[in-house]
Order: C-alpha cells, then sequence, then structure tokens
C-alpha cells in the first residue's frame, strides 16, 4: 500500500500500458505477416520460408499471450512464458516434420518468392525489434517476447541468404540447410525461454512459502 503511495503503482501502470500498446502493435504485424509469409512458402515450396511463417504465427500467439499476461504477478507471467516456450517448441517440431519430407521429396524452391517475402518480413520484424527494445529488461514475459523478436531477425537474413544460394546453385539444397539452421534456433530459443520460466516459477514458489 505504502509503495502506492509512493507513486509505485502509477508507474507500473504507466509501464503496462506502455507494454499493452508495443504488444498491440506486434501482434497485429506478425499476424498479417504470418498469412502473407505461409501463402509465399506455399507457393515458392520453400522450407526455409515455411519455417520463418511457422515463426511469425508463433510470435503472434505469443504476444496474445504476453497481453494477458501483463497486468498479472510474476507467477503467471512465469506461466505464460513457459506456455510460449513450449509453442516456440511445437513450431521446431513442424519444421523438423519438413525437413526430413524434403530429404525423402527433393525440389527447388522459388527464388524470388524467398528472396522478395525473405526482405519483406525483415522489415516487419526489424520495426517490431525496435519496438520491443525499450521493453526487454522489463520482466521475464518481456523479456521471452524480446528473445522471440531477436530470433526473428536472424531467421529472416537466412531466408535471404538461401534465396541467393538457391539462384546460384539451382539446388534445393540451401532452403533445407538454412531451416534446417532456423530449426536449431528455434530449439534453443525453446529451451532457453522454458529454462527461464521454470527458474522463475521456483523463486515465485520460494517467496510464497515465506
Amino acid at each position: 500500500m505504502s509503495g502506492c503511495c509512493d507513486g509505485g503503482c502509477s508507474v507500473n501502470a504507466l509501464q503496462e500500458e506502455r507494454q499493452r500498446g508495443t504488444l498491440k502493435t506486434v501482434l497485429g504485424i506478425n499476424a498479417i505477416m504470418f498469412i502473407v509469409i505461409v501463402g509465399a512458402a506455399i507457393y515458392g515450396d520453400s522450407t526455409a520460408l515455411l519455417a520463418n511463417s511457422f515463426d511469425n504465427f508463433g510470435d503472434a500467439l505469443t504476444y496474445a499471450l504476453s497481453l494477458f499476461a501483463i497486468s498479472r504477478g510474476n507467477n503467471m507471467k512465469a506461466k505464460v512464458a513457459f506456455f510460449k516456450g513450449v509453442l516456440i517448441l511445437l513450431a521446431a517440431i513442424i519444421v523438423t516434420t519438413q525437413i526430413i519430407y524434403k530429404l525423402f521429396v527433393p525440389g527447388v524452391p522459388v527464388f524470388e518468392a524467398m528472396g522478395i517475402f525473405g526482405i519483406l518480413s525483415l522489415i516487419a520484424n526489424s520495426i517490431c525489434l525496435f519496438l520491443l527494445w525499450r521493453h526487454r529488461h522489463e520482466d521475464v514475459n518481456m523479456s521471452s517476447v524480446w528473445e522471440c523478436s531477436r530470433n526473428d531477425i536472424a531467421s529472416d537474413l537466412s531466408v535471404i541468404i538461401a534465396a541467393g544460394a538457391v539462384w546460384l546453385s539451382g539446388s534445393g539444397w540451401p532452403d533445407i540447410i538454412v531451416a534446417l539452421v532456423l530449426v536449431i534456433l528455434l530449439y534453443r530459443s525453446a529451451f532457453r525461454v522454458i529454462s527461464s520460466a521454470k527458474a522463475e516459477l521456483h523463486n515465485s514458489t520460494i517467496q510464497t512459502d515465506y
């Protein structure tokens, strides 16, 4: 109660409102980009682009869950972060399945689609990263959101590089290789977010006990 009198509550409310506004913006961007990129991935027959589209889909769900968690306590934020980690892990498993399929049924993707939509996705995700930058150390909820956004930039750059490699080689292998790199990043990110969330849940439990 004294914290409210000292202005602590008003500061927290202002921070939460800023977080909410940022998350609504990046949620809209990622929802639109998922629809656009998944269509391009299907048209271009690109596994790397498909991995990118699932990343946008996972991010849209992540931002929606983060909006839910903003005004909740640390324990609830940690639970939401844990669920976000599970979503990232699920996306990684889906892309892994596609990679295995492409190994048995190879093909050459449309490099123009990969390049154009890879650049478009990079622009969109750069905007998201810029908007989320100031929130990256505020709490476990926003930290996990930042983790997702940072991965997006690496994902987009990899797709653009893969498009150039497919064009130069006339082979679908660059697409598969980049998709494999992206899926490793997804697994790494998933385990990091899950680990951080579990640590936060453990700390919350200890604080509650005391």
